[in-house]
């Protein structure tokens, strides 16, 4: 690939927004920067999960890359910054309808680079159009601090300007639209990272874009592990939206430090679930199964600890090692799997050191348990779901989040001693109670120390609510009008009604 652009995108597709459905080809993959499709005098590609064969090639974009897209970006905020809520709302919606008419392409290529099954890319790409109508509609209201016959005080908030969005490999369509839409909607311009290891829809997500958005205020470059500090490094960059890990959250925080830029960081979880012991048993159970090994337990807030009430602990053990083993495993393009491969080699070989602990840590397995060879080629990154039967609490299933389909079922008898153990360690990003006793369990839902905690159920979102962590899992919130609001500067403003 040469590193020439090609002509304005927009010159040559079909404007959108005029009802009509833009072309989009799924062959071959650029950069957008400033709505021109722009290649890099170096390449990559990633492979398939399900097959390790290669993907497409995609660029590997430079520092003189990043400047030409914040120096789009930085030219485009100011007029964007001026369009109507109205206007900016309508493209969001058109921008929705043109993802939804692809949504056999988006989820195919979904399903070729992530390794999901072809049902959970499609129930990702209509999440995905549901934020943005959701999105489209939200507004943050001036707040009225005081009116008096002298004076007048208003919150307001204002755009920041420049956002970059660091986007994972687990849900990237999702996640990256959890970032454009509000980016969007409070007047910001966007550049998107994606993942390394995940970057193809969020390629075609900002070509599709050039349809709808003027030059400069969504854009996305692709590029090895070297891009990330070009971001949180640059000095005209106003804000981080970053998810990901632990560890690498803590990067980008000390890395936007020094130019003081806003930061939301959306980390790991090792999210508790506590089953009471008057649960319905035989009627959770697929519920829980679904929670705790969707998407290959490749999401941050899938259950990672299960805490069961030593009343019902064999039978339920029982039920739920049962339920789980009827669960398909295998390429996404399968019928009727439900889970797929570990998403890259990177990830598969830390699972696989999670599966090598239960010989060497004595660990009883009440499923699964089969090691995987060490070198997956030709054959796919893939587990057979795996259950712990009551490991110690400081065994590292236990402490730490395996991100991928191997889990603890642990056995508790007090409440005040299961909650203990529940906020214990670092994480708090997700947890959840099932109990038939609604004051019980909210009695103890709201004790533990979570950004999200559930009653009945887990993994619940939705776009107008926000969503965050406690503690090590994040910094900020997003979603919502909260999350709405840290894409912006709070400005007061006093209004004196006399001089």
């Amino acid at each position: 690939m040469s590193p020439s652009a090609t002509s304005n995108h927009l010159a040559n597709g079909t404007n959108g927004t005029n009802g009509q459905n833009p072309k989009l080809e799924f062959e071959t993959y650029h950069n957008v920067i400033n709505n021109d499709l722009t290649n890099t005098a170096k390449t990559r590609h990633n492979i398939n999960p399900a097959t390790t064969e290669p993907n497409p090639e995609v660029p590997v974009s430079t520092q003189e890359d990043v400047d030409k897209a914040v120096t789009a970006a930085r030219g485009a905020f100011k007029p964007w910054s001026n369009t109507s809520l109205e206007e900016r709302g309508k493209k969001l919606v058109a921008y929705a309808d043109a993802i939804e008419s692809y949504k056999d392409e988006f989820a195919k290529l979904l399903t070729a680079e992530q390794g999901k099954p072809l049902a959970q890319s499609y129930q990702e790409i209509g999440m995905a159009t549901t934020w943005l109508r959701a999105f489209s509609t939200m507004t943050i209201p001036d707040e009225t601090i005081q009116d008096t016959d002298e004076r007048r005080i208003v919150l307001r908030y204002i755009p920041l300007g420049i956002v970059a969005g660091l986007i994972p490999w687990n849900f990237p369509i999702l996640l990256a639209v959890g970032k454009i839409a509000p980016a969007i909607i409070t007047a910001n311009t966007l550049i998107l990272k994606p993942s390394p290891f995940a970057p193809y829809c969020n390629l075609k997500l900002a070509e599709l874009a050039t349809h709808f958005f003027p030059p400069g205020v969504l854009q996305v470059l692709s590029g090895d592990e070297d891009l990330g500090p070009m971001f949180t490094t640059h000095p005209d960059i106003d804000k981080i939206a970053f998810t990901g890990s632990i560890a690498t959250g803590k990067k980008v925080m000390a890395a936007a430090a020094p130019t003081l830029k806003r930061v939301t960081l959306e980390l790991g979880g090792n999210d508790p679930a506590i089953i009471c012991d008057d649960v319905d048993v035989e009627a959770i159970i697929p519920k829980l199964a679904i929670l705790s090994f969707l998407c290959c337990s490749q999401i941050c807030m899938m259950i990672k600890r299960l805490y069961i009430h030593e009343n019902i602990y064999p039978r339920f053990l029982s039920a739920f090692t049962s339920h789980t083993a009827s669960l398909k495993v295998g390429p996404g393009t399968d019928p009727d799997v439900f889970i797929g491969p570990v998403q890259n080699k990177m990830q598969f070989d830390k699972v696989r050191s999670m599966y090598q602990h239960i010989s060497s840590e004595k660990w009883t397995p009440a499923l699964g348990g089969n090691v995987p060879d060490a070198n997956p080629e030709g054959k796919g990154y893939f587990f057979q779901p795996t259950i712990i039967d009551n490991p110690p609490d400081d065994s590292a299933i236990v402490t730490s989040e395996p991100f991928g389909p191997i889990l603890p079922c642990l056995k508790w008898s007090n409440e005040d001693e299961v909650i203990r153990r529940a906020n214990e360690g670092k994480w708090g990003l997700g947890a959840s109670v099932w109990s038939s006793d609604i004051e019980r369990a909210e009695r103890m839902a709201r004790r533990l120390e979570a950004g999200s905690v559930w009653v009945n159920s887990h993994f619940d979102v939705a776009p107008e609510v926000p969503f965050g962590g406690h503690k090590w899992s994040g910094v900020g919130m997003e979603w919502g009008v909260l999350g709405l609001k840290g894409y912006c500067n709070p400005q007061t403003l006093w209004l004196k009604k006399g001089v």
